[in-house]
């Protein structure tokens, strides 16, 4: 994405004075609900699985379809709102999620809530460029704009610490359609507030608006994601099925890079990613997300599937998580200037790694303290890696090609974490269904559904009864908590990776002055786990969230 226009004429237009703070509160309002839905239906997956019975592949899907389809068309919708306005592309982006919400939160079979999240995606990539690139034109001054960002990434903060509290909350006392209802209300206030309030906006990029490469991005994408969702969930490397998309998302993809190549006004500036360490730092981005998403998706089944714990008690255990995250963004800026770019990326992928090797010690009994720790390890490891890896990279893209960055860093944020869930899935039902499609005194059919998903096989359970579905229950609880630590031992050796390739990364923190004293980035944190916003840099950039 290129840089915004000039915020004066705009700013008028739109009141100016006090109106540019309300202007934040309605922007904020919409990265809630963004973020909201990042994490909100992370503990009604075992509430969705009784109701709608998807099968392994259905249930990655239904979690899966939002961040995929918002980061397969972040690249479309952000530079579409540069040529033809931002504020009409948001505006359509707030429709488009009210609706969808709507649709998900009434759905009575898995394909249709599956359509309903992509649905969202869609609103999602609408939203999220358009929102922030509106707020740097409200606030002219930096000082002031500074401080939007940092309300701003709290907000994003505390939409990743309530959703699943919220969510769990909502699951107990109503139904788990009940966390896509919230979007309703809020879309329906800030829709008009939005169409009167806000400045349209638009970019300063020249050239037309490259449609058919925005299309290839967003096709290769989702062909290559469905060609790995298909092998993992046990299709041949045969199948057409599996490989067809694969393929085609691999050809798609090729075809968009040497199309931006030749362009005289790409899209994206494909020579970025010859730098080792902006090219490094996407790829720390992406792997952080993979570990991290999967986890949190697989955590919470574990949490109320074989702890047994309420969603509302789900959601209070995973606090420590995000809160942990908030706290090492508040301290980022310092821990960047004190040991550089390499080492801060290093040793947060080292401490993930660590954290993650300590949760391997979970069993089928509860160990709040084991589980806290190895949270609070994982989130403040996870956030430290991200903020050195934002930072590096957003440092590294010229000034005039910042927007462009931060789109990229954003679709890395989004595609790790749609990979995560889609790979540590695929691993966690590798390791988990082979127990159960043979056992012995349980029907095939019976051992066949159960290897779906630990829910399905309570359920299956259930209507067996005896010692057959006894037997059945106790396997089944026996075989997840071992794909688990199948799982998180491949967790851990993809951090450990990302430890070795953020080697590549500066030792220290550059700065354009020679200065005796390299000041502390004007950067705010990356909250996690929601979905962040990327933010477009005057001079040197920034990193949001």
């Amino acid at each position: 994405m290129s840089g915004t226009t000039t915020a004066g004429a705009r700013l008028r237009a739109a009141g100016g004075g006090a109106n540019r703070w309300v202007v934040l509160v309605v922007l904020c309002i919409s990265l809630l609900l963004v973020a909201l839905d990042a994490t909100v239906l992370h503990v009604a997956v075992p509430a969705v699985t009784e109701d709608l019975r998807p099968t392994g592949v259905e249930l990655l899907w239904i979690v899966d379809a939002y961040p995929l389809i918002c980061a397969s068309l972040l690249i479309l919708f952000g530079t579409l709102g540069d040529r033809f306005g931002r504020r009409r592309v948001l505006l359509i982006g707030y429709g488009i999620f009210g609706l969808a919400s709507a649709v998900a939160a009434f759905a009575t079979t898995p394909e249709v809530l599956i359509g309903a999240r992509a649905l969202l995606g869609v609103g999602g990539a609408m939203i999220m460029p358009a929102t922030l690139s509106i707020l740097r034109a409200v606030f002219p001054d930096r000082r002031e704009r500074a401080m939007a960002i940092g309300i701003w990434t709290a907000v994003a903060a505390v939409g990743a610490a309530t959703g699943p509290v919220l969510g769990g909350f909502l699951v107990e006392n109503f139904w788990w359609g009940s966390v896509f209802l919230i979007n309703i209300p809020l879309m329906a206030l800030i829709l008009p507030v939005g169409r009167w309030l806000l400045p349209e906006s638009r970019g300063g990029a020249d050239g037309p608006w490259d449609v058919l490469g925005a299309l290839m991005a967003a096709g290769g994408v989702l062909g290559a994601v469905l060609g790995v969702k298909r092998l993992g969930a046990g299709d041949s490397v045969l199948d057409v099925k599996a490989v067809g998309p694969l393929l085609l998302g691999v050809v798609l993809l090729a075809l968009f890079v040497r199309r931006q190549k030749r362009r005289e006004h790409p899209l994206i500036d494909m020579r970025m990613f010859a730098r080792a360490t902006f090219s490094t730092s996407v790829g720390c981005i992406i792997l952080a997300m993979l570990a991290l998403v999967g986890l949190e998706l697989i955590a919470v089944q574990y949490l109320q599937l074989v702890l047994g714990l309420s969603p509302l008690e789900t959601g209070l255990r995973l606090l420590p998580l995000t809160f942990a995250a908030m706290a090492a963004g508040a301290t980022g800026s310092h821990t960047l200037h004190r040991v550089g770019p390499r080492r801060m990326v290093a040793w947060g992928f080292v401490l993930t790694a660590a954290a993650v090797l300590l949760l391997t010690l979970m069993g089928q009994h509860d160990r709040p303290w084991l589980l806290t720790t190895g949270f609070v390890l994982l989130g403040f490891g996870l956030q430290t890696t991200l903020f050195g890896a934002y930072e590096s990279m957003l440092s590294e893209a010229p000034p005039d090609q910042a927007g462009g960055a931060a789109a990229i860093g954003e679709t890395s944020y989004q595609l790790g974490a749609g990979m995560g869930i889609a790979l540590l899935g695929s691993v966690m039902n590798a390791a988990y269904a082979p127990a159960l499609t043979s056992l012995s005194g349980v029907p095939g059919s019976a051992g066949s559904a159960a290897s779906n998903s630990l829910g399905e096989a309570y359920q299956v359970a259930d209507r067996l009864g005896g010692s057959s579905g006894e037997m059945l229950r106790s396997t089944a609880r026996h075989s997840f908590v071992t794909g688990l630590h199948v799982t998180l031992l491949v967790s851990a050796g993809l951090l450990l990776l990302g430890a070795l390739a953020a080697l590549r990364l500066p030792r220290v923190m550059e700065c354009a002055a020679a200065v005796e004293k390299c000041p502390a980035p004007r950067r705010p944190e990356v909250s996690l786990p929601a979905s962040r916003e990327p933010a477009e840099a005057t001079g040197s950039g920034r990193a949001a969230h």
